[in-house]
């Protein structure tokens, strides 16, 4: 990502984008097109505030749509707290991403030459793929085979903070999107930032034909009110396909298996049919799952069989179901 975001939004004296930017501009929305044309499925999860475990839905979701066969992508879509390679057990910093994208062009180029070739139609290979992949920027591949870029990989610190302005960010999730070589995909999940601001409606913008946006809440009232206005953004965006899953809706205790709503009654299905959008369920609180990063990975891949692993494999069921049967 030559740019890292930068210089995006800068359109020329008075707002006019020279020839050689509308060139640019033209040019992204072409390799925008064609990655796009090789996902077949796009998911966008959403919520009102943070803290609701968007992310921990999403990395969950890419995971087990992975372990269910799917080649799967996700797009951590957060600029200020990009916490999607994390959750995955993944740690890599700008210095060994870079390294990471010359390996795996190496790797690319290494695959398709043919060395029998004599030496100058191999170094003319080689440019060709370099001028054919100069703009793109390779996801990481975790062990199970899920692709994963974030904005995590583009800073060199973890105590780094990225200080950007509207543009530059919207600027910044518009590459992710046209230039991450995905390559052919069942499903591409995007991790989208909390709220209705310009990321949100950069992804929506740069996605229109999602198959669904996922909403998340709590059964706290003002986690349900700020989806309500991201609801209301996404239909105002005629995008129709909208669910919804009640995270953190209750708690098991693990002496007495008492069901405990420690942040009040869920009423995720009722809150679904007021905002006339499907229902997807519910999820547990589970102190295995709000661990798994520590252990470097999601409850779905640590342990299959644990009852919230197997709710992320209904859901994903019901959203085929609801949506792309």
């Amino acid at each position: 990502m030559a740019e890292h975001g930068q210089g995006h939004g800068h359109h020329g004296h008075g707002g006019q984008m020279t020839p050689e930017q509308q060139m640019q501009m033209i040019q992204q929305d072409i390799r925008l097109a064609k990655n796009l044309g090789q996902i077949k499925h796009k998911i966008v999860v959403m919520s009102g505030k943070g803290g609701v475990g968007k992310s921990t839905v999403a990395a969950n979701i890419a995971e087990t749509l992975q372990a269910m066969g799917y080649k799967t992508g996700i797009l951590d879509a957060d600029i200020h707290g990009p916490n999607v390679p994390k959750m995955l057990g993944i740690e890599m910093l700008e210095e060994e991403f870079n390294q990471y994208q010359f390996d795996k062009f190496k790797e690319l180029v290494e695959a398709g030459l043919d060395t029998s070739l004599p030496e100058e139609e191999q170094r003319e290979y080689i440019e060709n793929q370099r001028k054919e992949y100069q703009h793109s920027i390779f996801p990481v591949t975790t062990a199970s085979g899920l692709k994963v870029m974030s904005m995590a990989f583009l800073i060199d610190a973890l105590d780094r903070p990225i200080i950007w302005r509207g543009p530059q960010k919207t600027g910044a999730i518009k590459q992710l999107v046209s230039d991450c070589h995905w390559g052919k995909l069942d499903f591409l999940i995007i991790d989208n930032p909390p709220g209705t601001g310009d990321e949100p409606l950069t992804v929506l913008q740069t996605i229109p034909e999602a198959d669904l946006v996922l909403m998340v809440t709590t059964p706290n009232v003002v986690s349900q009110e700020d989806v309500l206005k991201c609801v209301k953004m996404v239909e105002m965006m005629n995008i129709k396909n909208i669910g919804l899953i009640e995270n953190m809706a209750y708690y098991i205790c693990p002496h007495c298996n008492e069901k405990l709503n420690i942040f009040g009654e869920g009423n995720g299905e009722k809150f679904a049919e007021e905002m006339e959008i499907t229902y997807l369920g519910d999820l547990p609180i589970e102190e295995k799952v709000s661990d798994a990063p520590n252990k470097e990975g999601t409850i779905s891949v640590l342990d299959p069989s644990d009852e919230v692993s197997k709710r992320f494999v209904e859901i994903i069921e019901d959203i085929k179901k609801e949506f792309l049967e």
